[in-house]
């Protein structure tokens, strides 16, 4: 999923422009608007059906399946008629200006008809990896993000279609990965498969399936929010600053699917163990994905900051863009490296069936924290409060997360003994 954002930007920062960067900065919200509503259903159905897979319980999980196709659809054909009618609107709230929104506009004129692809694809890939399949699901993507990388030049630069282009490239790529993953669930020697019976709607499943993936959706939605009021704080500074922020965001988001992956291979771990009541080897795995995350996060901390440059200039030519994403990557990532145990730990709650907790911890670090220090920082300080919001927000949530997933352990440990915690 990383790849694909960041072979977009890279070639429409190269072949297209700053301008463009920027633009695409613009559609980041809508996307990730988009988004979360697929990670709510298929972050959900995959946390359940490794904790009913868990149980013994395959009915459910069936029935799990089914229901999110349906939800899936229903959602799809909901967003996209909304987004189309008012996108405009929309992508100048988001902090669009005369020069941005053209760009932003033609991108997501084009990539709406396969945001639908998109939630399926990534939907149905993490119950494919919760059902017992991580190698598949790893394949799923990979063809995908290949597909992307081979065919994002060819219509950018071959074709002349510059930004519309990348969209296009993205839709066919996405469209190969939804019909390999798709096609997992009508093999017969599947754990999970479509059958009859199970599309209608349950209420009880459909609640299940929103509670927990809520976690992960409110962490979209939230990010929308986020880069609505970071857009229009730095419209004043020009588009190298809303193009600055995108490359930073595109850097960072690299680095956290690789920590995402992490969670996710560690979910239906987890949510197994935790369901036939072995919760010692669910602490071990949470362990074990704290220091990996931390590991990767640390190092595009340490990268960030020694080669600020380096990163910008994958992006762009253009020298008063790298110098001023130069400026931004060095405050925004001062405390980048603490990110990757708020994120596992986070991702632990909901594996666990924990909603609440994960909820509330998803919010801590984009909404909580953030959003008021960004309405504070930027007028004391002007460009610079935006850029040091980021790791002010990163150390508070932090902190509360660390007391609460200690605290959880010890509740484990007092109610199952040191063997089982």
């Amino acid at each position: 999923m990383a790849l694909y954002n960041v072979i977009d930007r890279i070639f429409i920062g190269r072949g297209v422009g700053p301008e463009a960067i920027a633009g695409l900065t613009i559609t980041f919200p809508v996307m990730n608007l988009a988004s979360a509503l697929g990670v709510l259903i298929g972050g959900g159905a995959g946390a359940r059906v490794s904790i009913m897979l868990g149980a013994k319980n395959h009915e459910g999980a069936s029935r799990v399946l089914g229901n999110s196709l349906t939800l899936i659809l229903i959602n799809g054909v909901a967003y996209i008629t909304l987004f189309a009618i008012f996108l405009d609107p929309i992508l100048m709230a988001f902090g669009a200006s005369e020069e941005t929104l053209p760009y932003a506009h033609d991108f997501l004129m084009w990539i709406l008809p396969g945001m639908l692809i998109i939630n399926i694809t990534f939907s149905f890939n993490n119950i494919m990896r919760a059902s017992g399949y991580p190698t598949r699901a790893m394949v799923t993507m990979l063809i995908g993000a290949g597909s992307n990388l081979i065919l994002a030049p060819i219509f950018i630069f071959a074709l002349g279609l510059g930004i519309k282009g990348a969209a296009i490239a993205t839709d066919i790529a996405m469209t190969i990965s939804a019909a390999f993953v798709m096609a997992h669930f009508f093999d017969k020697k599947s754990t999970l498969r479509f059958t009859r019976g199970i599309y209608g709607l349950r209420w009880k499943i459909v609640w299940d399936i929103i509670t927990i993936g809520a976690a992960p959706s409110l962490v979209n939605a939230a990010s929308s929010l986020i880069n609505a009021i970071v857009n229009n704080s730095l419209l004043p500074y020009g588009s190298s600053a809303i193009a600055a922020v995108g490359i930073f965001s595109t850097y960072t988001s690299l680095l956290c699917m690789v920590v995402v992956g992490v969670c996710q291979g560690m979910q239906p771990i987890i949510g197994y163990n935790y369901g036939a009541g072995h919760r010692d080897r669910s602490v071990k795995t949470l362990w074990l994905a704290i220091k990996v995350a931390s590991v990767v996060t640390a190092l595009g901390c340490v990268f960030g900051e020694l080669c600020p440059r380096w990163i910008a200039m994958a992006f762009t030519v253009d020298q008063e863009l790298i110098d001023v994403s130069a400026h931004a990557l060095r405050m925004t990532l001062f405390m980048f490296w603490i990110v990757g145990f708020q994120i596992v730990a986070t991702n632990f709650f909901m594996a666990i069936g924990k909603a609440g907790k994960s909820i509330f911890l998803s919010l801590s670090r984009q909404v909580i924290f953030l959003i008021p220090i960004l309405l504070i920082l930027p007028r004391l300080y002007g460009i610079d409060g935006v850029w040091w919001s980021f790791p002010a927000s990163d150390v508070f949530a932090t902190i509360v997360t660390a007391l609460m997933i200690f605290y959880e352990l010890r509740q484990l440990r007092n109610h199952y003994g040191p063997s089982q915690a």
